[in-house]
This record gives structure tokens, C-alpha cells and sequence, in this order.
């Protein structure tokens, strides 16, 4: 192998290493909206970078990420990769998928050491916010809890009433 492609299979594998990755196939997008494209993903702490097929599998082979490089790859790719929430980096792509009117398409993704379709990567992108998930997921452990602290403060509750009624008829009977 050339030293060029010793040195882009290096770059594929920083990129790949320890991170979620979309593939997409961006046949037919112009460098302009590429670019574009590119901006809104540096709000997120993510990249999209074009990367020959071969080299990417290479560059999965070497990492050892067996799922990846023995996937089937075909036609123009781009991958988006980056330290961030998988699910947003899927919904700015499944987001930018919809303004190209469907020129582009996911190939499949990679996130938490798990190969996914592009279906079920359009699910992820689907998926509420991360902040809104914990949020739903807090409520959820905090429901028991309250409702015992409700059903404990009747029990108490009623004590009281019953013995206030008690005091109120030997208030009447005196």
C-alpha cells in the first residue's frame, strides 16, 4: 500500500476509534452543500469526512471492529462521526436527508458497538432528546416513591381524622 493510503487508513481510524459513525451515500450532493452541511455538524462536535470504501474497511479491519469491516459498501461514501450524542448526530443527518429531498441516504451506522440499518437508524433519529429522556426516565424511578409517601401520609391522615372525631364526641358528650 502507498504511503498516501497508509496515512488516510491512520486519519479513518482516528475518526472510527471510540466513536458513533453514520455512513451516508452523498452521490449527487454538490461541495457547497457538503460544506454547508458540514457547519451544522461542527455545532454538534461532529464531522463528515469522504472516505474510499476500501480504505474504510481497512481501517475498521485494523481496529478490529469486525462488524464494520466485513459490512457490504458500494457507491460514494461520507461518514459522519464525532464525541457526541448518537442520536443528534442522527437527527441533523435524517434532517439534512429531508431538505435534499431524499438525494442522499443512509448506508448504516455504527453506535455503542452495535451495526445498525438505516432504518433503525431513522428510528434513533426519532427518538426524543437525551436531556428529555432522563428527564422521562427520572419521573418514571420517582413515581413509586411518591405514591408510597402519598399512601403513608393518608394512613397518618386518617389516623388523625379518626381520633379527632374522637375528641369531638367526648367534646359533645361532656
Amino acid at each position: 500500500m502507498r504511503l498516501e493510503k497508509k496515512q488516510i487508513v491512520q486519519e479513518i481510524k482516528s475518526l472510527l476509534q471510540d466513536r458513533p459513525f453514520i455512513l451516508i451515500n452523498y452521490h449527487g450532493m454538490s461541495a457547497e452543500t457538503l460544506n454547508g452541511f458540514r457547519g451544522r455538524l461542527q455545532e454538534i462536535e461532529a464531522q463528515c469526512h469522504v472516505v474510499p470504501n476500501r480504505l474504510l474497511l481497512r481501517a475498521a479491519d485494523e481496529l478490529g471492529l469486525q462488524d464494520v469491516a466485513s459490512a457490504e459498501l458500494a457507491g460514494d461514501t461520507a461518514m459522519v462521526s464525532g464525541d457526541c450524542d448518537p442520536v443528534a448526530m442522527a437527527k441533523l443527518v435524517s434532517e439534512f436527508i429531508k431538505e435534499q429531498r431524499d438525494k442522499i441516504s443512509i448506508k448504516w451506522a455504527y453506535i455503542e458497538h452495535t451495526l445498525i440499518c438505516a432504518a433503525e437508524t431513522a428510528a434513533l433519529a426519532e427518538l426524543p432528546p437525551r436531556e428529555v429522556l432522563l428527564a422521562q426516565l427520572l419521573g418514571l424511578l420517582e413515581a413509586p416513591a411518591s405514591q408510597l409517601v402519598r399512601v403513608l401520609n393518608a394512613k397518618v391522615a386518617s389516623i388523625v381524622y379518626v381520633l379527632n372525631a374522637f375528641l369531638q364526641k367526648k367534646e359533645q358528650a361532656a
